[in-house]
């Protein structure tokens, strides 16, 4: 008896051994996935979302709203890289949990903003209110995008190493390729108008013009620059007119602390574009739906497979 009673507990001390490795294995080949997403300094910017604050700077989680104010706000990413935010441009982030290192996803209505990263292992996505853009690995992403409020749509996808760009239409269907060192402009977001080496940088606008009258010396520029406090962003239609608030607006650096319905994104399913159109047929108009993004809930957790 005392000779079973012996097998018996090494048998059980051998399972409880052996079920602590597999579960051991199991969490050294899950997916690392990081706690933020991405953190930026709060001077003379908005932040709301799902984040933390210290020190100064605003710790985003896994989806959050950055909108820069009369300069570029810097948004450093969590797993390397950063985004630059342009001038009164306002980006919503959020990333895919399920993936190592969190594929990322960027939606705007209307802006600029430069991309400065590695690609990671699965495709980041950015959407505007007429295009989705796919960036695939492998390369170094030094990307530019531009919206108007007409709906052009500049991209810039520089360098010899940059990433697989495609652009497909959300409701009119057809793809283009953004090549390496490509910059295009999708007329009022429109893969059947591009315009190919586009002139005019996708990016931030240069701040010399803002700062001629921001830092003239005379009465009049002064009076200029207090009338029209982003003049440059303005003409380059990419901020709107300034106009009354529709509820008080949070003064920059300070944060916003109602949360928005994250937008999910699941970059191991992602979309497949819609297959060319035959030659000769005539494309279906494109479709603008201004500040659609205030209704984006409900279609992008269709889009991207979520629940």
């Amino acid at each position: 008896m005392r000779s079973l009673a012996i097998l018996g507990f090494a048998a059980c001390l051998s399972a409880t051994l052996a079920s602590a490795q597999q579960e051991t294995a199991s969490s050294q080949n899950s997916p690392k996935v990081p706690a933020s997403l991405a953190s930026v300094s709060l001077e003379g910017v908005t932040v709301s979302g799902s984040l933390s604050v210290a020190d100064g700077r605003a710790v985003i989680g896994n989806n959050g709203t950055v909108t820069a104010g009369d300069n570029t706000a810097k948004v450093e990413l969590t797993r390397g890289g950063s985004l630059n935010v342009c001038a009164t441009t306002e980006i919503h982030l959020t990333t895919d949990a399920s993936t190592p290192g969190g594929a990322l996803m960027i939606a705007l209505d209307r802006g600029a903003f430069e991309a400065h990263y590695t690609a990671g292992e699965y495709s980041d996505v950015i959407l505007t209110p007429d295009l989705r853009i796919l960036v695939s690995p492998p390369g170094d992403v030094d990307l530019s995008l531009r919206v108007n409020g007409q709906g052009d749509t500049c991209v810039d996808n520089h360098g010899n190493n940059a990433p697989y760009v495609l652009a497909t239409n959300l409701f009119s269907g057809g793809a283009y390729r953004v090549e390496p060192n490509q910059r295009v402009l999708f007329e009022h977001g429109n893969l059947n108008e591009v315009v190919d080496n586009e002139a005019d940088s996708c990016g931030c606008p240069s701040p010399t013009a803002g700062e001629m009258v921001a830092r003239g010396s005379s009465k009049a520029a002064k009076s200029a620059a207090e009338q029209n406090p982003f003049p440059l962003a303005e003409s380059e239609g990419l901020a709107p007119p300034p106009v009354a608030p529709a509820k008080p607006s949070v003064p920059p650096g300070q944060v916003e602390t109602e949360v928005q319905a994250p937008i999910a994104y699941n970059s191991a399913h992602p979309a497949l574009p819609p297959p060319p159109q035959a030659a000769g047929t005539t494309p279906a108009p494109s479709q603008h739906h201004r500040g659609f993004f205030h209704h984006i809930g409900h279609f992008f957790r269709h889009l991207f497979g979520g629940k």
